[in-house]
């Protein structure tokens, strides 16, 4: 039979036939005539059976050499084995160092320490957890993509430089632009989606954002992905009936597709099983209210923490809409709320079991000269948001959209601590290496 390259993933296709396998040795181990060699190759574990009566005696001797991440391609007879790691091995015929590392791996069976894993983060991601969780990142990510390609939206890329502030001005990461004077990492794509969604009617993009904020908590990154999306003839209801939808049509697709990374992460599942609609709606008064049932030292006004996020998150199996925030500590483009004018007409989505803020949105102003007014207010330079302000200036209609932070969902979704574990190589306030 022919001798076929294969992925471990697929191994029950290959049962009984000559394969090649690359990857790397994850473990090693000797009883003398044998070698046993754990192999993953990012489909899977699979183990190899080096036996010395069925090798050369100079394969065999190279396999004494081989160290844990060592890269190899191994040549062999695969065969079921219920015993051995993923249920299959491969019973050697030729085993070919491709590199053997010449010093022991960092990364030993001993536990680590944060900063250490950290410092090693290229190395870590090779873990059995670290790949899972980079698993469901990227299943998570497709099911987002198809929910809005499924549903009509056109993908927009948005700058990452611009200059033009989304959000607060005290958190931007600020360049020199050549003679244009200063440019900033993008907050948001919001506002360019703003102009998309005038020429498309639903649009969405999805990229990194930027926030320099000297926070330290375990929800925050100074560079993190957000799919955003931005919708035409939508108000703040709408906006989030979309939201609830593509959040329980998503957690769904994890759990259906994702079944042996979660398991990998020792995720209990059946809190996930629980989301469904419709998910329960409070108004920021309301919740200011159960704040301080609670025992926090919050009134009405004030801005809604992290910790605050975790206490109404946890009241909840499903995850719960916050809405209709003051309109002084929200962003200039919200649109002022009729029945009552203090407030904006935007939501948070806390997620459940403490997880806090994953979404924020809201009904956009589309006043010319309500907004017009807001960035005087914010003593923002209206000269850089002409072009803003010209979308309320031709063809303006009520319009909605929200960001939707990947790291937060991902965390939610896998349990995870810190939101530092939801992303290959984040970037924190004290980190930018590797």
């Amino acid at each position: 039979m022919s001798t076929e390259s294969f992925s471990i993933v697929n191994a029950a296709q290959f049962e009984g036939q000559n394969v090649v396998l690359h990857g790397w040795a994850r473990h090693i181990r000797s009883s003398g005539s044998l070698f046993f060699i754990e192999m993953r190759d990012g489909t899977g574990i699979l183990q190899v059976v080096v036996a010395k009566d069925d090798v050369s005696q100079e394969v065999f001797q190279e396999c004494a050499k081989i160290r844990i991440e060592s890269s190899l391609q191994v040549r062999g007879t695969l065969k079921e084995e219920r015993r051995a790691p993923g249920g299959y091995e491969i019973l050697a015929e030729d085993v070919k160092p491709i590199q053997v590392p010449t010093q022991e791996y960092p990364l030993s069976k001993k536990a680590h320490g944060t900063d250490f894993l950290m410092e090693h983060r290229h190395l870590w991601i090779r873990s059995n957890r670290q790949l899972a969780i980079l698993k469901v990142r990227s299943r998570l990510v497709r099911l987002l993509r198809d929910y809005f390609h499924d549903r009509g939206f056109v993908l927009i890329d948005t700058p990452i430089l611009t200059g033009s502030i989304g959000e607060s001005a005290g958190n931007l990461f600020q360049i020199k632009y050549f003679d244009l004077g200063d440019a900033y990492l993008a907050q948001t794509g919001q506002l360019y989606l703003e102009a998309a969604a005038s020429a498309l009617g639903k649009v969405f993009c999805l990229g990194p954002t930027f926030r320099a904020e000297k926070s330290k908590t375990r929800r925050h990154l100074t560079e993190f992905w957000m799919l955003e999306a931005e919708m035409a003839f939508h108000d703040t209801n709408m906006n989030m009936d979309l939201q609830e939808d593509m959040i329980a049509t998503v957690v769904a697709g994890v759990l259906a597709s994702c079944e042996t990374e979660l398991s990998v992460l020792k995720r209990d599942v059946e809190p996930l099983k629980k989301i469904r609609s419709p998910f329960p709606r409070i108004d920021y008064g309301e919740a200011i209210q159960l704040l301080g049932e609670k025992g926090f030292n919050i009134s009405w006004g004030d801005d809604i923490g992290g910790d605050e996020e975790t206490s109404l998150s946890e009241r909840f199996d499903n995850p719960v809409f916050v809405c209709n925030y003051p309109r002084e500590i929200k962003a200039f483009y919200m649109m002022p709320n009729l029945e009552d004018e203090r407030t904006v007409l935007n939501n948070d989505l806390l997620a459940p079991e403490g997880y806090g803020e994953i979404i924020g949105g809201s009904q956009r102003n589309h006043d010319l000269d309500s907004l017009r007014q807001r960035i005087e207010e914010e003593g923002l330079d209206p000269a850089s948001y002409r072009w803003y302000l010209d979308l309320r200036e031709y063809g303006s209609v009520p319009h909605a959209g929200f960001g939707l932070g990947i790291e937060r969902l991902l965390s939610w979704i896998c349990k995870l601590p810190h939101v530092r574990e939801a992303i290959p190589f984040p970037r924190l306030i004290n980190r930018i290496y590797p």
